[in-house]
């Protein structure tokens, strides 16, 4: 397995400032975000090449954005977008292109993994000659409410979408937060798994309990290694299943800097989770 880190931790900088602390830092690889650092298709070769030119591997490019925005004129926005990214992607050699569902508060939930899933068919079919393969985060959204981002959303949208060049960037941070076991969850999904986050979740069981599941506070996205997740065990797991991509560290812990707050406490949590990914697997 190759360790990256997700470039959002640091959208406040500029790139090549991020790909040179990547490099000096020792990560293999890094994933890069458009919203942040690249905002066009036409600058996703130039994104690309620089990462390169420092010796790093672009494990994926990730474009934030609800694919089934009620308002239709965002949604078909979002969507013309997200072909020509996927095009500029495909053509610059980038292995993984990392979209959301999102979902659509007016419709179903038929209609919206129907939806989604016609859209997704469409992308592979437009990408057929560069291979490139179209991941979802399970990134519950910010109403907690996206589809699939469980295991029977994971189902839903598989039985749709057959091709499996549509995977997952599996990130267990999320399925602790809301309570599904992230170890049984990537049993049923290891044949799909394109990329994985490291990212941790801790929970405050005194929070919890004052507060409960629709309070805030209680449950924290924390570096690899310092929240609930038994890391030997998950990467053990991922490794006997094939696996054997890209772990990116997706930076959201308050404790280091996130978000967007000292940018030395940033770096050195980028720092530790690297650390700490690179003496587990060296333990497995």
């Amino acid at each position: 397995m190759t360790i990256g880190f997700y470039t959002s931790t640091f959208n406040d900088r500029p790139l090549e400032e991020v790909v040179d602390f990547a490099a000096s830092a020792g990560f293999d690889a890094i994933e890069i975000d458009v919203g942040g650092h690249i905002k066009a298709p036409d600058r996703v070769e130039d994104a690309v090449s620089l990462a390169r030119s420092r010796g790093l591997f672009v494990s994926s490019i990730t474009y934030f954005g609800n694919q089934l925005d009620a308002d239709r004129e965002r949604r078909r926005e979002l969507r013309a977008g997200t072909s020509e990214f996927a095009s500029a992607i495909g053509q610059a050699g980038v292995p993984i292109f990392v979209i959301f569902p999102g979902r659509d508060d007016t419709a179903s939930d038929e209609a919206n993994y129907d939806d989604f899933a016609d859209f997704a068919n469409g992308l592979l079919a437009e990408t057929q000659a560069s291979g490139l393969t179209f991941a979802i985060e399970n990134w519950p959204g910010p109403g907690d409410n996206f589809i699939g981002t469980t295991p029977k959303g994971w189902q839903e949208l598989f039985r749709r979408i057959e091709d499996r060049r549509f995977g997952l960037e599996f990130d267990p941070s999320h399925l602790i937060r809301i309570g599904v076991d992230p170890y049984r969850a990537l049993e049923a999904v290891k044949d799909r798994i394109a990329i994985l986050h490291a990212k941790d979740t801790a929970i405050d069981k005194e929070a919890l309990q004052a507060l409960g599941y629709h309070g805030k506070g209680w449950w924290h996205y924390k570096l690899p290694g310092l929240g609930l997740l038994d890391w030997p065990r998950f990467l053990r797991q991922a490794r006997g299943h094939g696996f054997a991509g890209t772990l990116s560290i997706e930076h959201e812990d308050a404790s280091y800097g996130w978000p967007g707050k000292d940018l030395a406490a940033r770096r050195q949590g980028a720092r530790l989770g690297l650390d700490y990914l690179k003496s587990v697997l060296n333990g497995l």
